[in-house]
């Protein structure tokens, strides 16, 4: 199964934003530090979940377990609702990708054990405070 762990940060809120996804497929890693543009950091959560879905889905991910230390987001993928109209569009969104997996699990972890992708996020926010948005691998 692929690990996937997601973060989302902003520098303000709203504020620069970025996005951190490490994945662990089978012994190897792959980093994913996005600048999202100007956010707040709720919505940052959900764009990084949804450039994580759209990345599994290109490389052909069919079994995947996501790991967020959003518990807004936890929360919303589990009873795919939002109270927050604003995030009902990101979670639709996100529910429509995660269809094209054979599998899918999201849990919810302590930031301690998010650190990697919370790295690559707030990279992402120094990126996109000089640079504007770009991704790297």
């Amino acid at each position: 199964m692929i690990e996937v762990y997601i973060d989302g940060a902003s520098a303000g809120n709203p504020g620069p934003s970025g996005a951190g996804i490490f994945i662990k497929n089978n012994g190897q890693v792959e980093r994913y530090s996005i600048a999202l543009g100007n956010m707040e950091n709720h919505e940052a959560e959900y764009r990084a979940f949804i450039h994580a879905l759209e990345i599994c889905i290109d490389k052909g991910y069919k079994t995947v377990s996501f790991r967020t230390d959003s518990q807004l987001v936890n929360r919303a993928v589990e009873k795919e609702f939002v109270k927050n109209k604003k995030f009902a569009p990101l979670l639709e969104e996100a529910l429509k990708l995660s269809r094209h997996l054979d599998l899918f699990f999201m849990k919810w972890v302590p930031s301690s054990e998010n650190k990697a992708a919370d790295e690559l996020a707030r990279a992402a926010i120094r990126r996109n405070k000089t640079k504007g948005p770009e991704e790297n691998e």
